[in-house]
């Protein structure tokens, strides 16, 4: 594959490592306005370091655009002219829908747009993907890419919204999540390096064992928790302290937001 990732900031570079590292791709261009910060992946012999994001274009096939929103219309006038039949544009830009897309390059393009989140930088992002009507023939193709670092799904493009939300704001409800168990931990006896460890390793622990599994959670509570138990007992409390209400009403309140912000 011939890919160039346009915009070469913290998320293009993630994705780019991520392809390199998976001998994803046979060239790849990698454009910004200041090239000397990322000279370095010039020593992978197949990566080309541009501020010319027409030449990127130019050598090719596929385009991952990573730039900042107020800068993307922009970079698709500037190429539009420079599309083939062969090209597929892969959008990473929040909130830019694939009409607005459409309404620049045409709808005769192959046009995907995914939602990764940040576990990209290490391989482990939860990446959403949805496309235009002629795009559907290169989803499978956006698939391998993302599945590179991670796991990806196709949705509808209505749900990319709430996508947002459960995928991408959802690192940080995790996060403190364990951030919570830590502090648990800690008034429990343990350093707060200790903490830490347990807390992540056990997180870590406990969504392996779903996907590698297929199991419902409940599945799993079951294998742990013993009648008269100190696991139900903690479960329990935990439930009339609205732990599960409380995360549900958090998910929907950022929802909310995210569709005040889209309709202003």
């Amino acid at each position: 594959m011939k890919i160039a990732i346009i915009g070469a900031g913290n998320l293009g570079l993630s994705i780019a490592k991520g392809i390199l590292h998976s001998n994803g791709a046979t060239t790849m261009y990698l454009t910004k306005r200041n090239t000397s910060e990322i000279k370095e992946f010039e020593k992978y012999g197949n990566v080309t370091v541009t501020a010319d994001n027409a030449e990127a274009v130019k050598n090719s096939d596929i385009l991952i655009f990573a730039v900042q929103p107020g800068h993307f219309e922009a970079i698709l006038f500037d190429i539009k002219d420079l599309l083939t039949e062969n090209h597929v544009v892969i959008s990473t830009i929040t909130g830019f829908s694939i009409a607005r897309m459409e309404s620049v390059i045409g709808n005769d393009k192959y046009i995907v747009r995914s939602m990764p989140n940040t576990a990209i930088s290490v391989g482990k992002s939860m990446t959403c993907i949805c496309s235009n009507g002629l795009g559907k023939k290169r989803i499978d193709l956006a698939k391998a890419i993302f599945n590179r670092m991670g796991h990806s799904m196709e949705i509808p493009e209505e749900q990319m919204q709430a996508a947002t939300v459960i995928c991408a704001s959802g690192i940080a409800f995790w996060m403190r999540l364990i951030r919570a168990t830590t502090q648990g931990a800690i008034q429990l006896g343990f350093d707060a390096k200790e903490a830490q460890e347990l807390a992540m390793h056990t997180c870590n622990g406990a969504a392996s064992l779903l996907v590698e599994s297929g199991s419902h959670p409940e599945q799993e509570i079951d294998r742990v928790t013993t009648p008269k138990g100190c696991t139900i007992e903690g479960l329990n409390e935990m439930e009339h302290q609205g732990l599960s209400s409380s995360l549900i009403q958090g998910i929907v309140t950022s929802y909310k937001k995210i569709s005040e912000i889209r309709e202003a």
